[in-house]
């Protein structure tokens, strides 16, 4: 149930686009990306911290405080998913929207396997390594098949922008972990990830132009990515997280792409390469090996972390 949680939450990243494609005129990323997480971030807030309390209700736990490491690493979930989508519309902007997305996502599993290894001195499963080089190899066949050019010529500010967005998934999914690895339920860690990048976006609120929330295509849009793909998406995914490690659950978030592929192709009208539709095989083929591979579940014991 864990891995199809986050394959579902990946899914609903996945309609990102297409909702953007489909919304009003007149918005910029910038403007979509801050009005989501404002919505998306308090709605996840609110989710997640009426979920922990009913948890604490079911099974007669009490309330926990937090110490100063915990809070640390609460607010750098939340800081590290209001910084992604920055990161991430630099490299689509820089490089196009196939090659920026091909780094960010492919970049996110290896480096989330790398700090899990540091952190936990376990080294990631063969498995993974394999069905990790097949998503990865996937994704890019998928980017270059598509029309937006070589990745081999990208831009360099484009790529660390990409690198970085990549880096930042891999940072809130590794904090995340060694929450719940310390006994902190998977709800909570949702809600404070949502409340902070709720605090962090409506800072920018003032230096956006907003006047596309006018319409009822800009206000079902909001909703959509505010509501779907951020407080129902990271609930699923953070509690999958609770029974996969960090560099597990960001492999198979790269069902993602397939989504949005899909989606492109089904309600866009796009075309794929057939090199792309390689990519669409050979990444499947990867997500489902590792799903096969992480089929039992994860030890919920925590793990010997050192400080």
């Amino acid at each position: 149930m864990h891995i199809l949680a986050v394959i579902a939450a990946a899914v609903l990243f996945g309609t990102t686009g297409t909702a953007q494609a489909l919304g009003p005129e007149g918005t910029t990323p910038l403007s979509v990306g801050v009005t989501r997480l404002v919505i998306g971030g308090t709605a996840l807030a609110a989710i997640g911290f009426a979920l922990a309390r009913r948890h604490r209700q079911r099974t007669g736990s009490p309330a926990r405080g937090a110490t100063a490491r915990d809070l640390a690493l609460m607010a750098t979930t939340g800081v590290c998913l209001a910084a992604y989508q920055p990161l991430f519309f630099l490299g689509t902007a820089r490089n196009g929207v196939a090659v920026g997305t091909v780094i960010a996502l492919g970049s996110a599993p290896v480096i989330a396997g790398i700090i899990e290894w540091a952190l936990t001195h376990r080294r990631p499963g063969g498995t993974w390594m394999i069905a990790t080089a097949l998503a990865a190899i996937g994704v890019v066949m998928l980017g270059v098949g598509g029309d937006a050019g070589s990745i081999a010529g990208a831009d360099p500010v484009g790529i660390l922008g990409s690198i970085g967005a990549g880096a930042s998934f891999a940072v809130f999914a590794n904090a995340q972990r060694r929450l719940m690895d310390t006994g902190w339920d998977p709800f909570t860690v949702a809600g404070a990830m949502g409340a902070t990048s709720a605090i962090v976006a409506a800072l920018a609120l003032p230096f956006v132009d907003l006047a596309w929330l006018a319409t009822p295509a800009g206000v079902a849009m909001s909703l959509w990515l505010g509501i779907a793909t951020i407080a129902i998406a990271y609930t699923l995914f953070t509690w999958g997280l609770l029974r996969l490690s960090a560099a597990t659950a960001a492999t198979l978030t790269l069902a993602e792409p397939i989504t949005a592929s899909l989606l492109g192709i089904v309600v866009l009208g796009e075309r794929l390469s057939p090199l792309a539709i390689g990519g669409l095989v050979v990444l499947a083929a990867g997500l489902v090996l590792l799903a096969w591979g992480a089929r039992t579940p994860r030890d919920p014991r925590p793990y010997a972390i050192e400080a």
